[in-house]
């Protein structure tokens, strides 16, 4: 009798909040899936219900470092992603994002054209005098900020990905993601929604920077992973970059009181001054995925907010158990 061949993907990052989802997914879907990742910001509670899977392989590794593994497709989401975790050691930073590009690069094309996917992020349009914001758009980043280790680590890293396609003729992929939450995000990871859920959770002020008229744009992760799977799946000649986001746009104001209604929550919100080079205004304009992707977001902002919401008061009130 004949075995289904399942195909063996490398998720680099793979224990963190996005790679862990991702890992779920395409187990489900029949997969085996090699987990890499350095465990500085990943965590081993987000893939532990995965290690008696026999289709699922842990390897803490660092990316920056070469590597040799067989693989069919790769997805690269080796990289701290939130401007708390990768201001901390800036340089890392930059050399995760683009060393880390140059040795699965180099890895893809050793393996005679594994196909590979970049997780860039809407990060490389920087603070954008264009909205919404389409994959034509060239940014407006600052290079020299305290938030360019990311913002130009991940352009020279889509750079790379697009140099060896050219010379190489290696089949890449480019999503640019837009503000992501769910279950498992970090709850000190510093980004708004996890921040304002654990304050609100905990009866603290709600902190808003700048005065709340940003808007942003945010994308529930199911969604989000579909639209990476679904951009892996597409033919060699669509190398994107495309926009994955929801293109719902709200308020940070708007955000932080809808958040103080699910909890119900008795915290004031309170005002500090806006960081440097923080945009004003991400919204994805998603044309292109729908298109070429048959993709767009299904969540509310409310619901995905409900089921966020819920895995926060489980693991805090866990925390507080230990």
């Amino acid at each position: 009798m004949a075995t289904t061949h399942r195909k063996r993907i490398l998720i680099t990052g793979g224990a963190g909040f996005l790679g862990s989802h991702l890992c779920d997914k395409l187990l489900e879907q029949g997969a085996e899936v090699i987990c890499l990742d350095n465990f500085l910001t990943g965590s081993k509670d987000n893939i532990l219900h995965l290690l008696s899977n026999s289709y699922f392989e842990l390897i803490r590794y660092d990316v920056c470092m070469p590597l040799q593994i067989e693989v069919e497709e790769i997805y690269n989401l080796a990289c701290p992603a939130s401007p708390i975790h990768y201001q901390l050691d800036p340089v890392q930073t930059a050399k995760t994002n683009i060393h880390g590009a140059l040795n699965l690069l180099s890895l893809a094309h050793s393996l005679k054209k594994a196909k590979i996917l970049q997780a860039s992020t809407s990060e490389v349009y920087g603070d954008p005098v264009v909205h919404p914001q389409h994959e034509a758009y060239w940014g407006n980043v600052n290079p020299i900020g305290p938030r360019s280790c990311y913002d130009e680590g991940k352009r020279c890293a889509e750079t790379l990905f697009f140099d060896y396609h050219r010379q190489y003729g290696l089949p890449i992929k480019v999503a640019r993601i837009f503000n992501t939450y769910g279950p498992r995000m970090h709850p000190k990871d510093g980004r708004v929604v996890s921040n304002f859920i654990v304050q609100a959770l905990k009866n603290e002020p709600l902190t808003i920077y700048g005065d709340g008229r940003q808007t942003r744009s945010f994308c529930f992760v199911d969604d989000l992973i579909d639209g990476l799977i679904s951009l892996m799946a597409t033919d060699p000649s669509f190398t994107g970059p495309v926009n994955l986001g929801n293109p719902v746009e709200f308020q940070i104001l708007g955000l932080a009181e809808l958040i103080l209604k699910i909890t119900g929550s008795k915290s004031e919100i309170v005002f500090q001054p806006l960081p440097q080079d923080d945009p004003q205004q991400r919204r994805p304009d998603i044309s292109l995925a729908k298109k070429a992707l048959s993709w767009a977001p299904t969540v509310s902002l409310e619901e995905g907010l409900h089921r966020t919401i819920e895995y926060f008061e489980k693991t805090l009130l866990l925390s507080q158990q230990k």
